[in-house]
C-alpha cells in the first residue's frame, strides 16, 4: 500500500454525557443514572437516559460528524428517538434492535443532508480509500477494542468513528472508549481487524458545507 496519512482531528463525544464516567459505567461501579449531566442528552428522566445511553454509539458518531462538518450537534437521546421513528432502531420481543444501517442512512440524509452509504463487505483498504476522499467511517467493532492489545471476544456490536489512518494504524473516536482509547486513539491495523466485523457506514461531507439543524 502506498504511503498515506489521512489523520484529522474530529470533535469527540462519548455515548454518555460525562466522558470521565465511562470507565466506571463500563466496569459496573457506577450507573448512567449517576451522571449529573444526563439532562443534556435530551432524555426525560435518568432512567430513560440510562436505557438509551447503552444504545447510542451510532448517535455519538453522528454528532461527531455533525460538529466536524456543520458546527452543531443535537442531544443524543433526541437523535436516537428520531432515528427510531425513521426505522433505525426496531423494538422486538421487548428488546431494541439496531442500529439498522439503511434506515439510518435515509434518516441522516433527510434530517441533515448528509450522504451515508451502507457497506457490508468493508475492508480496512476500503476505509483508507474513504478517508482519503474526505469521508468519515462508522465501523462495526467489538466493544473490547477499547483494549486493542487484548484478545478479541468477537467482531462487531459497537460503532466507532474512524477519523484517520496512516500506513500501520487507524485512528478512532470511540464513544465507549476509556481514557486514552476515547479520542483519536491509534489502533494498529492488525489489531483493528481482529475486532472488526467488516461492515459499517461511510459518511460523506455535506455538499455546500451546511446541513439542517
Amino acid at each position: 500500500m502506498a504511503e498515506l496519512d489521512t489523520r484529522r482531528r474530529v470533535p469527540y463525544y462519548a455515548q454518555w454525557e460525562s466522558r470521565d464516567l465511562v470507565g466506571a459505567i463500563i466496569a459496573g461501579t457506577a450507573s448512567a443514572r449517576d451522571d449529573a449531566q444526563w439532562e443534556r442528552s435530551g432524555a426525560r428522566s435518568p432512567e430513560e437516559y440510562e436505557y438509551w445511553s447503552w444504545r447510542c454509539c451510532g448517535m455519538a458518531c453522528l454528532n461527531m460528524a455533525l460538529d466536524y462538518w456543520c458546527g452543531f450537534t443535537r442531544p443524543t437521546v433526541e437523535l436516537a428517538k428520531e432515528c427510531k421513528a425513521a426505522g433505525g432502531y426496531v423494538a422486538r420481543d421487548s428488546k431494541l434492535i439496531g442500529l439498522i444501517y439503511e434506515p439510518f442512512c435515509a434518516y441522516v440524509k433527510d434530517r441533515f443532508g448528509l450522504v451515508a452509504e451502507t457497506h457490508t463487505g468493508l475492508s480496512t483498504r476500503d476505509i483508507h480509500a474513504a478517508l482519503a476522499s474526505g469521508c468519515l467511517v462508522m465501523a462495526s467493532v467489538h466493544p473490547d477494542i477499547r483494549w486493542p492489545a487484548s484478545a478479541a471476544p468477537g467482531r462487531g456490536g459497537h460503532l466507532v468513528l474512524v477519523v484517520g489512518a496512516d500506513d500501520q494504524a487507524l485512528y478512532l473516536n470511540n464513544p465507549s472508549g476509556i481514557a486514552a482509547s476515547q479520542e483519536y486513539a491509534r489502533v494498529q491495523t492488525d489489531d483493528f481487524e481482529r475486532f472488526f466485523a467488516g461492515r459499517g457506514v461511510v459518511l460523506h461531507p455535506p455538499v455546500g458545507g451546511g446541513a439542517a439543524r
